[in-house]
């Protein structure tokens, strides 16, 4: 009778799952499948959020997470660059496919269309019509915007409909 209630429960409830949990998950599903890259990266993650935590003695929400999740990827485009001038396309690969799996746990990024109306919208909103006026529009540009869209493109964006 449990079993039978427990199944009703899980097809029929959405349950509400953090990051955290997700990634706990997938490092298991790709232990199982042996996925060594997908393992690796996931650990990294978890790593990057072990630090923080014990570091700050705080729990991370999901949008640290994310913002965690974005400057890893950060960090790894700076290292394709560096190891494409070494010549090293070994490592390249193996950096690119760390942020392939990073950006499975982003949400979904905003396309530039999307992302010229949000920040247009900001602008008229704060009265901005110069460039001295960039200080205004990026805070709250990337509260509204979160990890749909990293730092650079919110800046790439902001100079294009200010000049």
């Amino acid at each position: 009778m449990f079993v039978i209630i427990k199944e009703y429960i899980t097809k029929n409830m959405e349950f509400i799952v953090t990051l955290k949990e997700q990634l706990k998950s997938d490092l298991k599903d790709a232990m199982r499948a042996k996925e060594i890259a997908k393992r690796d990266s996931i650990r990294s993650i978890n790593t990057m959020i072990k630090q923080i935590e014990v570091d700050e003695r705080i729990e991370l929400d999901d949008a640290k997470i994310i913002q965690l999740i974005q400057k890893g990827i950060k960090q790894r485009e700076e290292a394709i660059i560096q190891f494409k001038e070494a010549q090293r396309d070994d490592l390249v690969e193996n950096e690119q496919n760390q942020i392939d799996i990073f950006s499975l746990y982003l949400p979904k990024q905003l396309s530039e269309e999307e992302l010229e109306t949000i920040i247009q919208a900001i602008i008229d909103e704060v009265g901005a019509t110069s460039m001295k006026d960039m200080g205004k529009i990026m805070n709250p540009a990337k509260e509204k915007i979160g990890g749909s869209a990293d730092g650079k493109r919110i800046n790439q964006m902001v100079k294009k409909l200010l000049s």
